[in-house]
């Protein structure tokens, strides 16, 4: 609300004033159309008339509390032409447009309007000592009126950007829970987030999301609700749009010493299959090791059923049962490396860090209680897969 200088015109000045008040504000609105460029169209047609209204509605306030009538009447009238200042800061921030646009509409209005009515009020006869007054009370108030709609155009900013980012949380969360194709264009149509080709899950320590998050497109989602970390308060989900190999490369890079892992690309109405993934890729990850889901395939493979794992792992080791608990330690570890390295004793010996001749008794113990069964794809088959995550 404006602050009230003091200033009081004589009633006759007032209304002489106000006979000006129409053409005034045609003149205002033709100066902020031929000197700010971004309402020069926005201002004309039907829309320019209801400016020049508003304009004239806000003049009209001034004179209110330069008048000499019922000052409490008076400042009620002025309040809602402030309540409007405020709606127009708020309107402005709703299309898009900048302060400074509205910022050189009040400069020119206010020159505009100062000379159109400082005219009237020396033909009225208002002396020096009073029109200098004058001056000072129309700027004062148009810079009042401009405050009053940079605090509506900030409200409006802040207030529309907690309502994006959750409408980009609920984007994230939803597509991490297999919501609905449908729903889900509507969301992002909702949330004004531009559908890429592909999301890329990373499941990143929260610590460094924010410097992560630098790395990744500026319309990256993060998820405030990702199902499966209910307990791990101290990861975040980030979900980035069309990650290039060389952006991939640059983010594991950056978080190959963290607990971490990178998902890998899919379809993002599918973004849910690279968020599952790396939630198993960070369950399957060796301290120091690869956080790059694409480079655990194998083991990812293997371990995609547990229970079908284990039984089969047991089928495979079956023949060691009978055997000492460190005896088949070493069986176990011997047939690994004998099927990886496809029998070679040499390479077998520095796997295991033994004596070739080791190598040669712990094999030979191995056909004792296989026999043919070595020899048997199916079963080199099964028990490379059985075997094959240590």
């Amino acid at each position: 609300m404006a602050t009230d200088s003091g200033l009081r015109l004589p009633q006759p000045v007032v209304a002489a004033m106000r006979t000006q008040l129409s053409g005034a504000a045609e003149r205002v609105v033709a100066a902020v159309i031929r000197e700010v460029p971004s309402y020069s169209e926005p201002f004309r047609g039907r829309m320019g008339r209801n400016i020049e209204t508003a304009v004239a509605l806000a003049l009209g306030g001034f004179l209110d509390m330069a008048s000499t009538d019922d000052i409490a009447e008076s400042r009620a009238r002025v309040a809602s032409v402030f309540e409007a200042a405020y709606a127009l800061g708020r309107g402005e921030a709703r299309s898009g447009r900048a302060m400074d646009a509205l910022a050189a509409a009040y400069r020119v209005g206010a020159r505009t309007a100062w000379h159109e009515l400082s005219l009237t009020a020396v033909e009225a006869g208002v002396s020096s000592e009073d029109l200098a007054g004058f001056a000072e009370f129309v700027f004062e108030y148009i810079d009042q009126l401009s405050a009053a709609s940079v605090s509506g155009h900030a409200d409006e900013l802040n207030s529309s950007g907690r309502v994006r980012e959750r409408h980009l949380e609920r984007l994230a969360d939803s597509l991490l829970t297999l919501t609905d194709p449908e729903l889900l264009d509507t969301l992002a149509e909702r949330a004004d987030w531009p559908t890429p080709t592909t999301l890329t899950a990373l499941v990143i320590p929260e610590s460094i999301s924010g410097t992560v998050r630098t790395l990744t497109d500026a319309h990256t989602l993060r998820a405030s609700n990702a199902p499966g970390l209910d307990d791990r308060p101290d990861l975040a989900v980030l979900l980035v749009p069309d990650l290039s190999a060389h952006d991939r490369r640059s983010i594991v890079q950056a978080i190959s010493d963290r607990e971490a892992a990178v998902g890998p690309s899919r379809p993002w109405l599918t973004a849910v299959a690279s968020y599952q993934r790396a939630v198993r890729a960070l369950d399957l990850r060796e301290p120091h090791g690869p956080v790059d889901s694409d480079e655990l395939l194998a083991s990812l493979v293997v371990t995609a059923d547990a229970e079908a794992l284990a039984d089969l792992r047991a089928r495979v080791l079956a023949p060691l049962a009978d055997l000492r608990p460190s005896t088949v330690e070493k069986l176990v570890e011997t047939l690994r490396a004998w099927l990886l390295h496809q029998g070679r004793r040499d390479d077998i010996a520095a796997a295991l860090f033994v004596h070739p001749q080791t190598v040669r008794y712990r094999v030979g113990k191995l056909r004792e209680l296989y026999g043919d069964r070595l020899g048997d794809p199916q079963f080199v088959l099964e028990a490379t897969l059985a075997l094959a995550v240590e």
